[in-house]
């Protein structure tokens, strides 16, 4: 496999069941912030990651980068920020047949990170008095959700994941339960309407009372882009093309229209744990199944540049960013803190301090993309085999080696050699990628 490249340049930057998880990427560090937000606080509850004052040790970057592609990852490209630098690398393979190589500036589908874009569209609604976070959705799209869950779901439990709505995810792709793919085969051309979408999850069985639970469901943030419509009387991804990823200064982001992606990109392989081999391409495919909840092609420097602008009020103000902010802490079935989920928005904490942002998977790609609070340390990194491990007899992922070489190279990314935060708590796990623990794609 071609080793990839790597590059220091100076610039001015101021889910266990079948259908379980798609990866989770782990690291076991000697100190870990362990505390985690409540449902009601705010920004100030959260321990910020410090200043960034300790440059990148390019060599650190490379090796770690180098290890995940020896540890079987495919291929796999990122560009790291410390605020006055960047950094960018890739290593491995775009393609396994011809061994092209891998380009940091490839074009990526980033699944739910797209979540981050819609939620920030929706806040900008918010601001200009258009939609109320704690109305219920009934009030903008009557009977959508039908009968009094329609009235008890709030544009603010969709956003956070604690409506009860089930994930159209499963009925949309039934093979997996049977960790089969061939209903990712037969949808690969399949045109879905989002009403088709929202009915699936509707059907599904529901997790809980509106606002009783926390529980990741796509079909939230396809009916936030049917919300989004209806206030602004666009189509949901063209307003955000424009109030979105125009105003942030993104180059190299989109909706596609096409199951093709447009420009430089690496295939995307799934393995669906080790029950599809070789591992098969699904690069090219009709992203209707997950519209506005995953739906998005970006790169990395476009991701970085997007949260840096979101974290710093490029995109909306402090009080849109505050709610936003908002978490409710996210367990396992262990009881262990995965994130602090907020609106489109979580938090991880590191051995460093917290930082911010959403990581996604669809079919043979994964990303995940993390901000300090100010936006002076980030890191946005890109997987092009998904699924790779194998499930234990209860049906958990087995820690692959692929695990914690990546995870090392996201904290030597953001931490460094930085001593830990005074918050920082006895030894515990540390887990990337936190919402692959949870459900099967997006």
């Amino acid at each position: 496999m071609a080793r990839g490249l790597g590059r220091l340049a100076g610039r001015g930057v101021a889910r266990g069941a079948a259908a379980g998880a798609a990866l989770v990427l782990m690291l076991t560090t000697a100190q870990v912030a362990a505390t985690a937000a409540g449902p009601d606080a705010g920004p100030a509850a959260v321990v910020a990651a410090p200043p960034s004052t300790v440059p990148f040790d390019p060599a650190k970057l490379r090796a770690t980068l180098d290890a995940t592609r020896d540890a079987g990852m495919y291929g796999l490209f990122s560009e790291a920020r410390d605020g006055r630098t960047e950094w960018k690398g890739a290593a491995g393979v775009a393609d396994v047949r011809t061994e092209r190589p891998v380009t940091p500036d490839m074009r990526h589908r980033v699944g739910s990170v797209t979540k981050s874009f819609v939620a920030t569209a929706i806040l900008q609604q918010v601001e200009r008095g258009r939609v109320d976070l704690d109305a219920p959705i009934a009030r903008y799209l009557p009977g959508v959700v039908p009968g009094r869950l329609g009235d008890q779901t709030t544009v603010r439990m969709l956003l956070g994941h604690t409506s009860g709505i089930g994930d159209h995810v499963p009925a949309a792709f039934p093979s997996l339960r049977d960790l089969s793919p061939d209903s990712l085969d037969d949808g690969r051309f399949r045109r879905v309407r989002p009403a088709q979408l929202i009915a699936w999850g509707l059907k599904a069985p529901r997790t809980g009372e509106p606002g009783e639970r926390w529980s990741y469901s796509n079909t939230n943030y396809v009916i936030a882009g049917e919300l989004l419509e209806k206030v602004t009387g666009a189509k949901a991804e063209e307003y955000i093309t424009r109030n979105v990823i125009r105003k942030a200064g993104l180059k190299h982001t989109y909706f596609p229209s096409t199951p093709w992606i447009a420009g430089p990109h690496s295939r995307m392989y799934e393995s669906l744990y080790q029950h599809v081999t070789p591992p098969r391409d699904y690069s090219t495919y009709d992203m209707s199944w997950a519209g506005t909840a995953g739906a998005l092609v970006s790169t990395m420097d476009d991701l970085n540049r997007f949260y840096r602008r979101l974290l710093t009020g490029g995109l909306i103000g402090p009080g849109a960013l505050a709610q936003m902010r908002r978490t409710v802490p996210v367990k396992d079935a262990d009881g262990n803190v995965l994130m602090n989920y907020g609106l489109g928005l979580y938090s991880l904490d590191l051995p460093c301090g917290t930082f911010w942002g959403h990581d996604g998977a669809v079919f043979g790609a994964g990303t995940q993309s993390l901000t300090s609070a100010g936006g002076e340390r980030q890191i946005s990194v890109a997987i092009n085999l998904m699924k790779y491990q194998q499930l234990s007899a209860g049906g958990a992922p087995v820690p692959h080696p692929i695990d914690n070489a990546l995870a090392a190279h996201v904290v030597e990314a953001l931490c460094g050699s930085r001593p830990a935060t005074a918050a920082a708590g006895p030894a515990a796990e540390v887990r990337l990628l936190p919402l692959q623990a949870l459900r099967a794609a997006g």
